[in-house]
């Protein structure tokens, strides 16, 4: 029997077919593409789902890349995705996504296959200091990658004592504070 892609769309299948086999227990819907029902949920499947239909070029950010790192039942509505500041890209007009130019280094990218997305260093330092986002939210999702990675904590903060003059780092650093905080609450209840 031949083995599906993990992320499927209708490049692969009619919108037809795609929901009958959704119908038929075969495959799930998520985040705008389908994906077979026996897919293991690991961050290299997520990365797949983010980027899916996205131009190659993009790399998953914040919210999204908390998911692609384990984060959360599902995926944002929007992805987000980041490009380096001196990339040369069309303009996305794509309602379904949300880019933004960043400076980021090499070393702050992981790679799943061909997909890109931002590290857990870099992905929970962005998120910390994203204005737009409320602090509740933001504080959940980044405890979630703190209970998951006991190094993490340290090396955010790390980073962000680190940088001079760095916009929003007293709500970053306060933000840091109440995930870690939540974290260390939730292993006294157990």
């Amino acid at each position: 029997m031949v083995k599906l892609p993990p992320v499927l769309g209708t490049d692969h299948f009619s919108i037809a077919e795609l929901c009958a086999a959704r119908i038929d227990g075969d495959l799930v819907a998520i985040a705008g593409a389908w994906a077979p029902i026996d897919e293991p949920d690991i961050p290299s499947f997520r990365a797949l789902v983010v980027a899916h239909g996205a131009p190659r070029s993009l790399i998953i950010e914040r919210m999204s890349a908390a998911w692609v790192h384990g984060a959360g039942l599902a995926p944002p509505r929007r992805a987000q995705f980041c490009v380096p500041i001196d990339a040369r890209i069309s303009v996305i007009t794509d309602p379904g996504i949300a880019v933004r130019e960043v400076k980021i280094q090499e070393a702050e990218i992981v790679s799943f296959g061909l997909v890109r997305c931002t590290s857990l260093v870099r992905t929970a330092f962005d998120l910390l200091r994203d204005t737009s986002a409320a602090d509740g939210p933001t504080t959940d999702v980044v405890g979630s990658l703190l209970a998951d990675h006991a190094e993490l904590e340290g090396a955010v903060r790390d980073r962000l004592v680190r940088t001079a003059r760095l916009p929003h780092k007293a709500r970053a650093l306060a933000r840091l504070d109440a995930a870690a905080a939540a974290v260390t609450a939730g292993f006294s209840r157990r």
